[in-house]
């Protein structure tokens, strides 16, 4: 019995990063040394968040605000208690309007929200952050966002795509959860919007059929994404399509333990789960200027089944 029980915990230790650590990692685009490591659950609901601020065509200031927030009223965990009825990511509450319980747990729902009330805050991109993340959340400790800046500018920087190669992951699969490219669509079109598809010509929920332009190894053997970026299309914001590249790709690291996501490439880089320090490397396959600020390229997303 005592053997048996000690199994499970190491399953479970395993299963959620448990002792061996966050599990993911994001480093500054500057090279000033600064990082920040999380977990992968805070790495699913920093990627969420990201990617409906820039769906809505909101500045990287706007995520840095959100993400900060969340950090502080969470840890960026989608928890289902808080004070008094207090809910979610970032603590909202539906006794004040914010929407159903039900609502308030959805990670997409809830970052819509607060961008929403943050929108309506005048001059919130040249507000200090914790007056900005004030007047939407209306916190009895208004100052305990200032703390979370540093971190959340560099998770902001990364998945907003504005710098590349900054965020990784151990990738460890959950043995818990099955997903496979419909999954890694529908998580896309979760996210992102259906529009995010489009240029890959894939169906959320169905097969994916690879046009002529992707690559033509993916897609075709359910296990693999592709999502080309072209143009300025999707990008938002005013950013480019290395931006919205980089974005989509840091997107699949930081969902690679949820959806089972084993490889990522873009721009003449690729990030593999289990490698032993998890980093971006060269893509022998693909030339180094893939997906740069100026030109197309595509990312892959390979998952284990």
């Amino acid at each position: 019995m005592v053997l048996s029980a000690v199994a499970g915990y190491v399953v479970v230790q395993y299963d959620t990063g448990g002792a061996r650590g966050p599990g993911c990692k994001v480093v500054s685009g500057r090279g000033d040394g600064a990082t920040y490591e999380f977990t992968p659950e805070q790495a699913v609901n920093a990627a969420t968040i990201t990617a409906v601020g820039t769906a809505r065509d909101l500045p990287e200031r706007a995520v840095t605000i959100a993400l900060a927030t969340a950090l502080q009223e969470s840890a960026l965990r989608n928890i289902d208690y808080g004070d008094r009825d207090s809910l979610g990511l970032f603590q909202q509450r539906p006794s004040q309007g914010w929407g159903t319980p039900r609502e308030i747990m959805d990670p997409s729902y809830s970052a819509d929200k607060f961008y929403e009330h943050l929108e309506e805050v005048p001059g919130y991109t040249r507000l200090p952050l914790t007056v900005a993340a004030q007047r939407v959340q209306r916190s009895g400790f208004p100052q305990a966002y200032a703390k979370h800046e540093p971190d959340a500018a560099l998770l902001a920087a990364a998945l907003t795509g504005r710098s590349a190669a900054t965020l990784t992951c151990e990738g460890r699969p959950s043995a818990t959860r099955a997903s496979g490219a419909d999954g890694v669509r529908q998580a896309l079109a979760r996210d992102f919007g259906r529009d995010v598809l489009e240029p890959a010509g894939a169906q959320v929920g169905g097969s994916a059929t690879a046009p002529p332009s992707a690559d033509a190894s993916g897609g075709s053997d359910g296990r693999t994404v592709t999502l080309p970026v072209t143009g300025d299309a999707g990008a938002g914001a005013g950013r480019s399509a290395g931006a919205r590249g980089w974005q989509l790709a840091h997107w699949a690291v930081a969902n690679a333990s949820e959806l089972r996501i084993e490889r990522v490439s873009y721009a003449g880089r690729e990030w593999v789960a289990g490698t032993t320090d998890g980093q971006w490397r060269q893509d022998d396959g693909k030339a180094p200027a893939e997906g740069g600020d100026g030109g197309a390229g595509t990312v892959r997303i390979t998952t284990v089944q």
